[in-house]
């Protein structure tokens, strides 16, 4: 009788939380048609070898909007568009760094300058190199000391934090401020220590900013292993930096985010799904973020595969300019608050196509709790972490009027090694790690489109 019994509580509370058995069934039955027929690798491998980086503005970032719009079609959309956005063009152009000892010949660094960074107008700019390791070093320096010089913030990613997204948000404000920093103190360019949790002679690129009223100076990135050398060199002599670099903004020009969506069988309130379709211009973008947008295209086509009837909209949005403006994120809230359209939840998937192992969320605690109470059906995908609370970049607009967001939690070890460099290619991409991310995506639609 007491085991009738507590049965009998597990079920009902399963169906309080909006958890059953057929919930399970269900899950199996979308894993084993993501992983068994899934097109995401396929489609990532069109996207990374015919088309390649997409940054915004450039003509490849044009081919990949209509690439997107097709797959969308391919995968069961009942409508597909095209939502205009007006997005900042920035250029990089040819650029290199050398530098030299007094008395010694110059020599080539591998470097990339910083997204969105004014460049030398293709003349060269040198300088004595001053090196930071922190911000209260610079702090310490005074503006004689800098000026004409070159401030090389050497802070180095660190490699105590397990999440490795805590270790970039760390080391973040370096990329971000070096330049008007610089700036501020008279010198004539910024060189950064990579934002990078691998050992090695790649540089990262990654948007960085400029304050109002201050000059607007180059900032450059270099590698780990190229910034524990200049420090060596800077202990024992002075070094001099000569940067020639073509980079800069170019304007605004007309672009567009990909949407498509299968209509919603009780109303037409959205879930939303997505990536952002943008990529720095090196690498393929791979991981960031081509993963996400073929991920998201995978939850469409798997829920149209297996017919699964879905109560509400669900609305697949490959957002434009993440990268360095956000414009496309940005865009799309301001097209919902415009026209009224009611949203249930949304989720992006920004953070790699590595292996999944949890999923942010940004709501509010009974939402939360709702979706915390059905982790055991994850479980099985290796699925465990709902603990984090934040959600994708391009949802803040959506996140700001009130609408519960969430991003997919891949591993996170590899990701800041390959991250915004010439690495991010389609052959860093394991195909089951990026379906078993999809398949989590699924899931997770499915139970918020049946309980909400």
């Amino acid at each position: 009788m007491k085991k009738i019994l507590a049965t009998s509580l597990l079920c009902l509370g399963m169906a309080v939380f909006g958890q059953t058995k057929e919930d399970s069934i269900q899950f199996s039955k979308i894993s084993l048609e993501v992983l068994n027929n899934g097109k995401g690798y396929g489609d990532l491998r069109e996207l990374t070898k015919n088309i390649g980086h997409r940054l915004s503005g450039s003509e490849a970032y044009e081919k990949s909007v209509q690439w997107a719009a097709q797959k969308l079609r391919d995968a069961g959309a009942d409508k597909v568009w095209l939502q205009d956005v007006m997005i900042p063009v920035w250029v990089r152009g040819k650029e290199s760094l050398h530098i030299k000892a007094s008395n010694g010949s110059w020599k080539s660094l591998k470097m990339l300058s910083l997204g969105n960074s004014e460049g030398t107008g293709g003349k060269d700019v040198s300088g004595e190199i001053i090196m930071v390791k922190s911000m209260d070093e610079y702090n310490k320096l005074s503006p004689e000391q800098v000026k004409d010089k070159i401030l090389f913030f050497n802070y180095a990613f660190k490699q105590s934090f397990i999440e490795t997204f805590k270790g970039y948000g760390d080391a973040a404000k370096y990329r971000t401020t070096a330049a008007s920093l610089t700036a501020k103190k008279g010198g004539k360019f910024a060189i950064i220590r990579s934002l990078s949790s691998a050992f090695d002679d790649v540089p990262h690129t990654g948007a960085m900013r400029y304050e109002e009223s201050v000059s607007k100076i180059p900032a450059v990135a270099i590698g780990s292993t190229t910034a524990d050398e200049l420090e060596a060199l800077l202990k024992n002599q002075k070094i001099t930096a000569k940067l020639n670099s073509n980079c800069g903004m170019k304007g605004e020009k007309l672009s567009h985010s990909v949407i498509g969506e299968i209509t919603g069988k009780k109303d037409q309130s959205v879930i939303v799904v997505g990536g952002h379709l943008d990529s720095w211009d090196v690498g393929e973008g791979a991981h960031d973020d081509g993963a996400g947008i073929v991920q998201s295209i995978e939850v469409l086509r798997t829920f149209k595969k297996l017919g699964i009837q879905n109560n509400h909209t669900i609305r697949v949005v490959c957002f434009a300019n993440e990268e360095n403006g956000v414009k496309g994120g940005i865009q799309y809230g301001k097209t919902v608050k415009e026209n009224n359209e009611k949203h249930l939840f949304a989720i992006e998937s920004d953070a790699g196509g590595f292996a999944p192992r949890g999923i942010a969320l940004d709501m509010d605690d009974a939402k939360r709790k709702q979706i915390q109470s059905w982790s055991k059906l994850f479980l099985p995908y290796g699925v465990y972490n709902f603990e984090e609370k934040f959600s994708g970049t391009d949802l803040y607009p959506l996140h700001d009027m009130g609408i519960p967001a969430a991003e997919l939690m891949p591993d996170s070890q590899r990701y800041f090694d390959i991250h915004h460099t010439e690495e991010d290619t389609f052959e860093k991409v394991n195909r089951r790690e990026l379906l078993l991310g999809a398949v989590a995506m699924t899931h997770i639609i499915y139970m918020i489109d049946k309980n909400w």
